[in-house]
């Protein structure tokens, strides 16, 4: 009877300290026989024995006797003469567990528009709450430490960021959102990351209950990057040009230093900036027109815009060029005539004369001679 009152002065329950863990695991697996188990409001105790789950005790007080708790006929270990239990025993927290920072880093995008490979981070805090405990045990613990709350939540953040890296790519990819200005998008990202993830965690009797203050941006040095080149590129915009943006920048270089005294301008900094400044007064000379080389076609189509264009302007070419030629007048039916035609391409009259007296050539229009002044077109006799 002493032996028996002993046990059952056992209490089996989670210590004050360890009312913050997500799992606390009972140290000892050889569990006395009406031991009495307290489980409180907000949690449940899971049995487990080789890797299975036998039993789960809801909150309350429980005395350890397979006569009223039969599954733990499970695990009585005869060799104490059925007076033991040899099993496992998990405490598990059912409450909810907030302000669970997360962040790391995403994935390396292209950038759409300007074509830089930039790496986005994502950061946040989110609350959650085990909803099947047995799962939880049974699921994870060859994978993560249990007992341990940083280790359960490093294994949902990462959960949760790779949700979230398809979230945000699969957009980006598809120039839904630009890079610059996700924070506009964050409700429907925190939206899509909580469905996303509580998908995943499902398996494991983890829900996300709160996803809040995400903020999803760039790597520094990358952010400034894209900025700098946003801002050269609207500045080249509205100078006209990226030669004409970098003429401005230098002569306003030159002209901080002046500002300065002069002592930070070498003369051939003043030089160069003199004469970009020359430059840019002089009205810019008119190139030769040099058509853009062919663009590639698109898959199961025609030749592309860029090859149409270039085909039309060479077309175009010839016409321009003939349109700007000059002409001479015929003296038989007036009409315009090529400079340089032997023949009227209206009425065939030749057009090349030759003088009457010396035989020299003579121009179709012509009134005189130009070697002996004699009448291009004598009188009739």
């Amino acid at each position: 009877m002493g032996i028996l009152n002993e046990a059952r002065r056992e209490f089996i329950a989670a210590p004050d300290s360890a009312k913050h863990q997500i799992v606390y695991k009972w140290p000892d697996i050889n569990i006395r026989k009406y031991a009495r188990a307290i489980v409180e409001p907000d949690a449940v105790a899971v049995f487990m024995s080789q890797g299975r789950v036998m039993g789960v005790l809801l909150p309350g007080q429980h005395t350890l006797d397979a006569s009223e708790l039969p599954f733990l006929g499970m695990f009585v270990d005869w060799a104490t003469g059925g007076n033991a239990f040899r099993a496992e025993i998990y405490f598990v927290g059912t409450r909810e567990f907030p302000n669970i920072r997360f962040g790391g880093r995403l994935d390396e995008v292209q950038d759409p528009q300007s074509g830089l490979v930039v790496t986005l981070r994502s950061f946040g805090e989110y609350a959650l709450r085990v909803n099947d405990p047995s799962k939880l045990i049974l699921n994870l613990t060859g994978t993560v430490d249990v007992t341990s709350n940083d280790a359960i939540s490093a294994w949902v953040t990462q959960q949760l960021l790779k949700v979230t890296r398809t979230t945000v790519t699969s957009q980006l990819m598809a120039g839904t959102w630009p890079i610059l200005g996700l924070s506009v998008h964050s409700p429907e990202i925190e939206t899509q990351s909580l469905q996303g993830a509580n998908r995943e965690l499902a398996d494991y009797g983890i829900t996300i209950t709160r996803l809040g203050n995400v903020d999803v941006n760039l790597d520094d040095d990358d952010n400034a990057r894209l900025k700098k080149l946003a801002g050269d590129t609207a500045y080249s915009r509205l100078a006209g040009g990226f030669l004409q943006a970098a003429q401005a920048e230098a002569l306003q270089g030159a002209g901080e230093g002046m500002a300065q005294g002069g002592a930070a301008v070498t003369p051939m900094f003043l030089g160069a900036g003199m004469g970009m400044s020359g430059q840019m007064m002089q009205a810019p000379a008119q190139a030769p027109y040099n058509p853009p080389p062919p663009g590639p076609g698109f898959v199961g189509g025609g030749p592309g815009y860029s090859q149409q264009a270039a085909a039309a302007a060479a077309a175009n070419a010839p016409a321009q060029a003939d349109s700007s030629a000059e002409t001479v007048e015929c003296g038989n039916c007036h009409a315009q005539v090529r400079v340089g035609a032997k023949f009227c391409d209206s009425c065939g009259t030749p057009l090349v004369k030759h003088c009457t007296n010396c035989s020299a050539e003579l121009s179709p229009a012509a009134k005189f001679c130009a070697e002996c002044g004699t009448p291009a077109n004598p009188p009739a006799t």
